[in-house]
């Protein structure tokens, strides 16, 4: 493995996270909490991973801008920039939910818990689709050759 490979783990790590953060809610929902616990701890897990390896990628290799114009540009812009303005929110939030857990304090851990799962959905999915089209669908020339 080099640092080269990093996007694509940190790809398929954002989308384990979306399946887990999905089955959570979805276990949730039918108040089956027993299988709602084992799915967040693995969408921890996975987010936590990809955050270590994406602050290790861009350690290494520093940020690369896309060079999109047109409709690429009009699509890929306004979604990176949500998905990193709400990737920042993401972490506080999943840390403001986890803390009642922890407490067995579950009102409040499903009062923030509603913000928290959309918005740390969002970012994954968001996530894995700007992975594409920098690296798969739309690679620019600048990352067209290599990650």
């Amino acid at each position: 493995m080099t640092i080269t490979d990093l996007p694509a783990i940190n790809a398929t790590l954002n989308f384990i996270s979306t399946i887990f953060i999905s089955a959570g809610w979805f276990w949730i929902r039918r108040n089956i909490w027993q299988r709602h616990v084992p799915c967040m701890i693995a969408a921890i897990i996975s987010s936590t991973l990809f955050l270590v390896g994406y602050v290790v990628y861009h350690v290494h290799v520093g940020e690369k801008s896309s060079g999109y114009t047109g409709w690429t540009g009009v699509i890929y812009f306004p979604m990176l920039t949500s998905h990193v303005l709400l990737a920042f929110v993401t972490l506080p939030l999943v840390i403001l939910t986890l803390i009642p857990a922890f407490r067995r304090r579950w009102d409040r851990h499903r009062r923030i818990g509603r913000w928290t799962m959309p918005i740390w959905l969002y970012v994954s999915v968001t996530g894995v689709l700007v992975y594409l089209m920098l690296y798969k669908w739309f690679p620019p020339p600048n990352l067209a050759l290599g990650h």
